[in-house]
């Protein structure tokens, strides 16, 4: 009984310090925002980073597994809804930056329709919706067997992002080349793992 409860308040502890931290991107833009610190186009900025946090906190809940699988502690899987949130949380922050702060809200269809990386980028958050629409508990047991195929979609959701930023990358590519190795080193474990069919969306096993 002491275990469990141990165990319950090392997870309650975790969540809470992981919501803190989930929010630390938007902080920081605000904070630079009030201070002027922003850049000479605070439109732009604001926008690529509530991108590269959505970006980076879809990364790190690929990390999960890896982190399940070598330390055994279960708690990580916990940790993954939340995570799975806050990127759907800043992508939409992104989308409505890049509508509000640049580009308007005049004819959205041709605005999502004229740049490869912008295909990219809204091919992405639309595989995301089903995700976030089915993460409660409630979803998952709607949803049944077919949560977990479904769920996959964060995979080609990933690799959409990354040529999103990859291809609006100007003369510099380092930072998205890191991102990318990272990216098929986690896709690269899974397969190790569990086999090549378990990135496959939608697919039963």
């Amino acid at each position: 009984m002491a275990a469990v409860k141990h165990q319950t308040m090392i997870l309650v502890v975790s969540k809470l310090l992981l919501f803190l931290a989930a929010l630390l991107p938007l902080g920081f833009i605000v904070t630079d925002v009030l201070a002027g610190r922003i850049g000479p186009d605070p439109g732009q900025a604001i926008t690529e980073r509530l991108g590269l946090a959505a970006f980076q906190f879809l990364l790190l809940t690929l990390v999960v597994t890896p982190l399940r699988q070598i330390t055994g502690w279960s708690g990580w899987l916990r940790l993954r809804r939340m995570l799975g949130l806050f990127v759907f949380f800043y992508a939409c922050l992104h989308i409505l930056a890049f509508l509000q702060l640049l580009v308007g809200w005049g004819d959205l269809w041709a605005t999502f329709t004229q740049r490869p990386y912008i295909i990219a980028g809204a091919s992405a958050f639309l595989l995301m919706v089903p995700l976030a629409a089915t993460s409660t508990k409630a979803m998952m047991k709607r949803v049944g067997r077919g949560w977990k195929p479904l769920h996959r979609l964060i995979y080609p959701a990933a690799v959409l992002v990354w040529v999103h930023f990859l291809w609006q990358a100007r003369s510099d590519i380092t930072e998205m080349v890191i991102y990318g190795s990272v990216l098929f080193v986690l896709l690269l474990l899974r397969v190790y793992w569990f086999g090549l069919t378990t990135l496959i969306p939608l697919r039963r096993r």
